[in-house]
């Protein structure tokens, strides 16, 4: 199988929508509930990405929260995980830190969507990430006039 890769780095990222969680910290609360305070965070996915080895080539997750781009978390590795219906799944496995980046506004989409590495909004500078949270339909609009 012949690897075709678009961009000038060696590595994608996934782009998925943080269903039911306002800001970041509400994802870590729910990660750290659900998976223990050390053990890596898992997110099933019904579909395989086809680029897996572009992703695991040191590619992240980077989460949208109402609207705009948050956080990201770095993928370890792709899991096989059958459910109970039968069918297989995809269990990425992440990093538990959750990376704060520069707020970047996105569309509502369904499932997860590929984000290249040069377009991947950058971390915030050491300090910034522990600022308190702006409410969501302001970082929105922040992010929108490209200021945060």
């Amino acid at each position: 199988m012949r690897l075709y890769i678009e961009s000038m780095s060696d590595y994608v990222n996934l782009m998925k929508l943080c269903v039911g969680a306002e800001a970041p910290s509400d994802l870590e609360a729910w990660q750290a509930a659900r998976f223990g305070p050390k053990a890596p965070a898992r997110h099933v996915t019904r579909m395989w990405p086809r680029r897996a080895s572009e992703v695991l080539a040191g590619g992240s997750i980077y989460w949208v929260f109402k609207g705009s781009m948050l956080a990201r978390q770095r993928i370890l590795r792709m899991d096989e995980q059958i459910g109970q219906d039968g069918i297989t799944r995809c269990a990425l496995v992440l990093d538990r830190e959750l990376v704060r980046v520069a707020a970047v506004p996105r569309r509502p989409f369904q499932g997860w969507r590929y984000l290249r590495a040069e377009d991947a909004p950058p971390d915030l500078p050491p300090g910034r990430d522990m600022d308190d949270e702006l409410p969501g339909p302001l970082a929105l609009q922040l992010a929108e006039m490209g200021l945060r």
